[in-house]
């Protein structure tokens, strides 16, 4: 995950992340799963073109990525 950037922290489903939008990569997000088995586990993703994106798009990523995990490895597989 990259370190320069604005932070944040959402709240989706009672799971935590860690939302950093880098500098250098507009409309590149990288999210860190706080409460996740693994706390350096996460997912990012690139708007195209690249433009900023609300609470709700957020939420629904951060969802899709859960929707993805394995229950049991706390991973995709």
């Amino acid at each position: 995950m990259t370190s320069g950037g604005e932070r944040t922290r959402i709240t989706v489903d009672g799971e935590e992340f860690e939302v950093v939008q880098p500098y250098d990569r507009p409309g590149s997000y990288d999210l860190s799963w706080l409460t996740g088995p693994d706390p350096q586990y996460g997912f990012g993703f690139q708007t195209h073109p690249p433009a900023p994106v609300g609470q709700a798009e957020l939420e629904e990523a951060v969802r899709d990525f859960l929707a993805q995990v394995d229950p049991t490895t706390g991973h995709i597989e």
